[in-house]
């Protein structure tokens, strides 16, 4: 616990992040890129979707980082609400947007694998409802914590907002499972994907996950550098 109430604290966070940020997002750029470079010129057709199957290499880190991404958002919104953490508080600012654009992109990338697979842009599908419902619900968080900033709130609400959204991942994951859907069941972990197929997956979700990670970090430290603006326009204009 003292640990954490140390990384807590903005100066030491910032120390830490000023040199992690960089190496994050480049490394993780650098991963995509060589993942998605393999998976379109060294791997084969997938035996029944054919090309169409070399999407995953973008959709299922989407999905991932989409799903991840709110998985954040609610631990540092229980944080906040346990320990009134401020960083707490401004991990979540950072992660929302992040995790709507992938998110969406999770959205996007599976419209366009639907369109040869299942002969349309969209389906009401199970997993395609519900990881619709979890951008809205990003939508909603954002505008949330906009409109409370706005009126000086103390982050409670979009706190308890982003921890009761959670109850969504678990539907988003399962819903394969729980209703007739066309969306194919789980492949990766369950081997049911060719490993000469499945290899630069593994780059395109640990590039992803690392870039994430560096954007995330990029706009926590602007939002602490817009703060601190604030604060001393404020200390000036008291003056």
């Amino acid at each position: 616990m003292p640990a954490l109430h140390a990384l807590a604290n903005p100066a030491r966070f910032l120390r830490i992040a000023r040199p992690l940020t960089p190496i994050l997002f480049w490394i993780g750029v650098a991963l995509v890129l060589f993942g998605c470079w393999a998976g379109l010129t060294l791997t084969p057709p997938d035996a029944v979707q054919k090309e169409s199957a070399r999407i995953l290499y973008i959709h299922v880190p989407s999905a991932w980082l989409g799903m991840g991404g709110w998985s954040g958002l609610a631990i540092a919104c229980l944080s906040y609400l346990i320990w009134r953490h401020p960083l707490a508080s401004v991990a979540a600012r950072a992660i929302a947007p992040a995790g709507a654009t992938f998110a969406a992109l999770c959205l996007l990338t599976g419209s366009i694998w639907g369109r040869p697979t299942w002969g349309t842009w969209w389906e009401w599908d199970g997993r395609l409802t519900s990881m619709l419902l979890l951008f809205f619900v990003y939508i909603a968080w954002i505008a949330l914590d906009r409109a409370d900033a706005e009126r000086s709130g103390d982050g409670r609400v979009p706190a308890l907002f982003g921890v009761a959204g959670s109850a969504l991942l678990p539907i988003v994951h399962y819903s394969v499972i729980w209703w007739n859907t066309l969306h194919q069941g789980e492949s990766v972990v369950t081997g049911k994907i060719h490993i000469s197929l499945l290899w630069p997956l593994f780059f395109t979700l640990a590039g992803f996950t690392l870039f994430f990670a560096g954007v995330v970090l990029m706009r926590m430290r602007a939002i602490l550098a817009s703060q601190k603006v604030e604060a001393r326009l404020r200390r000036m204009a008291a003056a």
